[in-house]
């Protein structure tokens, strides 16, 4: 039996099927796996990522690639009355209605299937849009950004959360050697889809980062870019406005 192929490698079919395919897979044990593979950091990053989507005062908020949606969820402390988490991995979303319902935030919070890179709202909709741990999945980068600026409000604020690969010694050699072995060899021992966790410690490493994406976010039209290592610079928080 031929090893299945890591996501988005396969040429005859596209990123997006194969990103959806992998997620889908990985959805029971995703949440699990990530508090493992992050040490449980990454909900101290996404508790920076509610505070600073809080300094606005949003009403609506739109969570893309929101996965089984714990951002969303946490996103309820920043007191809106609306929040969308959207994803394309129907099997995601399915793991975050669960949660949601669970929590009784079936109110607040609305999970919807659909895609970044052609969101399902009209201009100027939403106060603040936030992605944690998603661009790097977007199939055409440029796009699905143009559509964030495109739904987000004036002056509304765009949060995004996402790995990134430290700069210093000794954690960016620390780094490479957990993200290239040990994190792939965690996703072989516990998840069903044994190239998931390869693909997401490969496109961490080649997805542009600090003032690259900076860039990239000012070239789509995003105006008051910065980004805040976090963590040694294993993870990055980039906000923008319109």
């Amino acid at each position: 039996m031929s090893e299945k192929i890591t996501p988005y490698k396969d040429v005859n079919r596209t990123k997006k099927e194969q990103v959806t395919e992998m997620f889908d897979t990985i959805s029971n044990t995703y949440d699990g796996l990530n508090r493992v593979i992050s040490f449980g950091i990454d909900i101290k990053w996404r508790n920076k990522v509610v505070n600073l989507v809080k300094s606005i005062s949003p009403e609506r908020i739109l969570d893309v690639a929101t996965g089984t949606g714990d951002l969303a969820i946490n996103l309820c402390k920043t007191g809106a009355s609306e929040i969308i988490g959207l994803d394309i991995s129907p099997g995601m979303l399915s793991v975050g209605k669960n949660k949601i319902k669970a929590k009784k935030l079936d109110s607040t919070i609305s999970m919807v299937q659909g895609d970044s890179e052609n969101l399902p709202y009209p201009d100027n909709h939403f106060d603040a849009i936030t992605v944690a741990f998603g661009v790097r999945n977007f199939e055409n980068l440029d796009k699905g950004l143009s559509e964030i600026l495109r739904v987000l409000k004036p002056k509304g604020i765009f949060v995004v959360l996402e790995t990134s690969v430290p700069t210093k010694t000794p954690y960016k050699q620390g780094y490479k050697l957990y993200t290239s072995k040990i994190l792939p060899l965690i996703g072989r021992i516990f998840s069903k889809d044994k190239s998931a966790y390869s693909y997401l410690s490969e496109s961490a490493a080649v997805f542009p980062h600090g003032e690259t994406f900076n860039n990239i976010l000012r070239k789509i039209g995003f105006i008051e870019v910065n980004s805040i290592p976090q963590t040694m610079g294993v993870a990055t928080i980039y906000t923008a406005r319109k």
